[in-house]
């Protein structure tokens, strides 16, 4: 992982600005990204959320597309 990135300013939104933002956009304008583990996964997730688990982020950080807003959970 760069060193870089620790120091790159990101946006932190609330539950209801994340839910208005997604609701607005069309499924391919944003990426949501669930980084749980399977289990939880399965259990229930939102739709359309990609599954990468935290400790497998830094090894496929590349399927993440950089152009379009990402929302974690």
């Amino acid at each position: 992982m760069r060193w870089k990135q620790f120091f790159t300013p990101i946006n932190s939104i609330d539950a209801d600005q994340a839910r208005r933002h997604i609701t607005e956009k069309a499924p391919s304008e944003v990426t949501i990204l669930d980084v749980r583990q399977p289990g939880e996964y399965e259990s229930g997730h939102i739709p359309g959320a990609k599954l990468i688990p935290l400790p497998d982020l830094a090894h496929r950080i590349n399927e993440i597309e950089r152009d379009k807003p990402t929302f974690v959970y």
